[in-house]
C-alpha cells in the first residue's frame, strides 16, 4: 500500500512524523509519501538513514495550524492549487496516487479539507470520526466524536452502517453489535435524536441491540457505539481525563507509600504496564474519517513516533480491506424509501 503522511501534522513535527514513517516502512514494508516542507523534513529523514526503504518526500510549501478556523480555513480547503501538506496529501488520494492519507494535525482542518476536496460517498450526508475505545473485553468503535455536533436521526443510521462495516472489515469483528449511546438502556430513553433514530436502526439488518450507557461501552457490551459529535467529544475527553487521573493517582500513591507498599508496587508493575498499554492511544495511532470519498485517518497532535507508525499500519489495513467499496455498496443498496426509514437491506 502507498500511504500519504502529513509530515507537518504533530505538535512536535516533523520528528515523530518522520520517525514513525521510517518505522512503518521498515516493519510493514508500506510505501510512505512524506508530505511537508522539504527543507525541514529532509534533514530529519537523512539522520534516520532510511537507506532503500520505500519513503520519499513530496514538497508542500505551507501547513495548517491548530489556529486555522472559519472562513480562512474554508478558503484554504477549497484552494484550487494545493499548497498545504494536508491538501496535497488528500489530493494524492483523490488522484489515486496514494491509498490513504494520515495526519496528526488539526482535526477540524483535516475534516474540512477531506470534505471539500474528496466529497462524500454517494448516499452519505455527514462524515464521522471513529476512534477505538478500549473495553474490558477488547475494544469499541465510537462515532462521531467531534465532527458533527448537530445532526439528524438519519445521520446516526449512516454512522451505524459505516461503523459496523469498519469494525467488521478492518477490525475483524463478525456481525458487530451496534448501539446508540444514551443516558439509559430502556427504549424511550435519550433525547429526541436518540428516540427518533431507534426505530430507523431497528428497521435495518444491522445487529442493533438498542441503547447503551457509557458503562456498558467500557464493559464490552457493544462493538459500535453511535452518537452525535457533541456527545461523542465529551465522552472521549472525559474518558481520557479519567484514565489519566486514575493511572497518575495509582503511581503517586505507590511512590509516597511505605516500603512494603512500594515493594508491592514493583510486583504489580507488569500488570499496570499492560493496562497502560491498553489505554495508550499510540497503539491505534489514528481514527478513520468515515463517509468521505477516500481513506483519511486523523490522529492526535501529541502523537509520538509509535502512534504515527500505528496510524500507517491501520490506514494500510483499511485500504487492503476494501472498506470504502463495502460502504459504497451497502449505501447504494438502500432504495429511495430506505433513506427515510433506515433500511439497509
Amino acid at each position: 500500500m502507498k500511504i500519504a503522511l502529513d509530515a507537518m501534522g504533530s505538535d512536535n513535527f516533523p520528528q515523530p512524523d518522520v520517525e514513525g514513517a521510517v518505522a512503518a516502512a521498515r516493519e510493514y514494508g508500506e510505501e510512505v509519501l512524506l508530505i511537508g516542507d522539504e527543507k525541514i523534513v529532509s534533514p530529519v529523514l537523512e539522520k534516520l538513514k532510511p537507506g532503500n526503504l520505500p519513503i520519499r518526500i513530496i514538497h508542500a510549501p505551507e501547513m495548517l495550524t491548530m489556529e486555522e478556523k472559519g472562513l480562512a480555513l474554508a478558503l484554504k480547503a477549497k484552494q484550487k492549487e494545493p499548497k498545504t501538506s494536508m491538501a496535497i496529501g488528500v489530493d494524492l488520494v483523490k488522484e489515486g496516487k496514494a491509498d490513504a492519507f494520515v495526519t496528526m494535525g488539526n482535526t477540524g482542518a483535516a475534516a474540512a479539507i477531506a470534505f471539500f476536496r474528496l466529497g462524500m460517498l454517494p448516499g452519505i450526508e455527514r462524515p464521522a470520526l471513529a476512534p477505538v475505545f478500549p473495553t474490558r473485553k477488547g475494544f469499541c468503535v465510537v462515532l462521531d466524536i467531534g465532527i458533527n455536533p448537530d445532526i439528524r436521526p438519519q445521520n446516526l443510521v449512516e454512522f451505524a452502517i459505516m461503523g459496523a462495516i469498519y469494525t467488521e472489515s478492518v477490525r475483524g469483528v463478525k456481525r458487530p453489535r451496534v448501539a446508540l449511546l444514551s443516558n439509559g438502556e430502556e427504549t424511550g430513553k435519550g433525547n429526541f435524536l436518540v428516540r427518533e433514530a431507534t426505530p430507523l436502526l431497528k428497521a435495518g439488518p444491522l445487529n442493533f441491540i438498542g441503547n447503551v450507557e457509557p458503562k456498558e461501552v467500557f464493559a464490552g457490551a457493544v462493538d459500535v457505539a453511535v452518537t452525535d459529535g457533541f456527545s461523542g467529544n465529551i465522552f472521549l475527553k472525559s474518558s481520557e481525563a479519567v484514565a489519566k487521573m486514575i493511572t497518575d493517582m495509582i503511581k503517586d500513591k505507590i511512590q509516597s507509600a511505605s516500603l512494603p507498599v512500594k515493594i508491592g508496587g514493583l510486583l504489580v508493575r507488569p500488570a499496570l504496564a499492560d493496562i497502560r498499554k491498553m489505554l495508550n492511544p499510540s497503539e491505534e495511532g489514528a481514527a478513520p474519517l468515515l463517509g468521505v470519498d477516500g481513506l483519511v485517518f486523523i490522529g492526535h497532535g501529541r502523537s509520538d513516533a509509535r502512534a504515527v507508525q500505528s496510524a500507517v499500519r491501520v490506514a494500510a489495513q483499511a485500504a487492503r480491506s476494501g472498506m470504502q467499496d463495502l460502504i459504497r455498496r451497502e449505501i447504494a443498496r438502500r432504495g429511495p424509501d430506505d433513506a427515510k426509514t433506515g433500511g439497509v437491506g
